[in-house]
């Protein structure tokens, strides 16, 4: 059930003008807090045995609560229409994540500025896996950059791209599978069998967003598309080479390389040519995400005029 590109765009526009308040959190969880709370819930109860029953429990998982959500955004589009379609923007709105991950990245930039390292440390820390405590400026500085371009695909463009496709249904599925990818998508054990599907499956929703992300990202910055198409295949992910290589092109940077998580070193691919970033990289990436953002709000407009009505 397709959603009109207007609705979709007023969803954006929603969400970049308030996102989800605090206070209003402190009260009503995020809806992302619910299926990750039914994922632990499940992980808890299911994840046990071999690993054939792992696969299978982490299958059942999956389709527990991404068939849930999926099922509780289609009942919204059946009954949403007329001055209900406000609603569904308003609902539609609680999918995206533009304004708080522009506002956890300048959170980060703006202790660099400050020349206060730990506060960078403890800010990029909200929105990067890695272990922070030993980075230094050029390195949070890249932790903070890299998060920004993979996140413009997980939290804004894959979000709308299901959302116009699918409707509500689309968008709230899609959410799960990409929060259950977080939760539970590890190579690590406990979850390298549990988590098999919703890894997998998180990969197959976002082959298109990822690559239109980072097209987009290449097309605000002149620059960029061929550092992405050479260095996107290097990543582990099939999915987020493309917008930190296109990031990484655009910037004239080097992004990736070593980096170490829960103590273990990981020797992980490079992106771009450049040097390594430095903080005021970070304000240089953030307004190209801002001018992605809206080239990608631009192409829903001018999608709205063309839909049939």
């Amino acid at each position: 059930m397709a959603a009109d590109p207007w609705l979709v765009l007023g969803a954006a526009a929603v969400e970049a003008a308030v996102g989800y308040p605090r206070r209003l959190h402190a009260v009503i969880p995020h809806p992302v807090a619910w299926i990750g709370g039914a994922l632990s819930s499940l992980d808890r109860t299911l994840n046990r045995g071999g690993e054939v029953r792992r696969r299978l429990a982490g299958i059942a998982t999956l389709l527990i609560v991404a068939g849930a959500a999926g099922a509780a955004g289609f009942a919204l589009d059946r009954v949403m229409t007329g001055w209900g379609l406000v609603l569904a923007a308003l609902i539609g709105s609680l999918g995206l994540a533009a304004r708080s991950l522009h506002d956890h990245v300048a959170a980060v930039r703006n202790a660099l500025d400050a020349d206060d390292l730990e506060a960078a440390r403890a800010a990029v820390g909200m929105i990067v896996g890695r272990d922070t405590v030993g980075l230094d400026r050029e390195g949070t500085a890249a932790a903070a950059l890299e998060s920004l371009a993979e996140s413009f695909n997980d939290g804004v463009v894959a979000p709308l791209f299901w959302f116009l496709v699918g409707g509500l249904a689309g968008l709230f599925a899609y959410k799960a599978v990409n929060t259950a990818d977080s939760v539970i998508g590890h190579r690590e054990e406990p979850y390298r069998c549990f988590g098999w599907a919703a890894a997998r499956t998180d990969d197959l929703m976002n082959l298109i967003p990822a690559r239109l992300a980072g097209a987009l990202i290449a097309l605000v910055a002149g620059r960029g598309g061929v550092t992405m198409l050479r260095d996107a295949p290097k990543h582990a992910s099939p999915n987020a080479g493309w917008p930190e290589a296109a990031m990484a092109g655009a910037l004239r940077i080097r992004l990736g390389g070593p980096a170490t998580y829960d103590g273990v070193l990981h020797q992980r691919p490079t992106f771009g040519d450049g040097p390594p970033p430095l903080p005021l990289d970070l304000t240089r990436g953030l307004g190209l995400y801002l001018r992605a953002c809206g080239l990608l709000a631009a192409g829903l407009a001018l999608g709205g005029f063309a839909w049939p009505r």
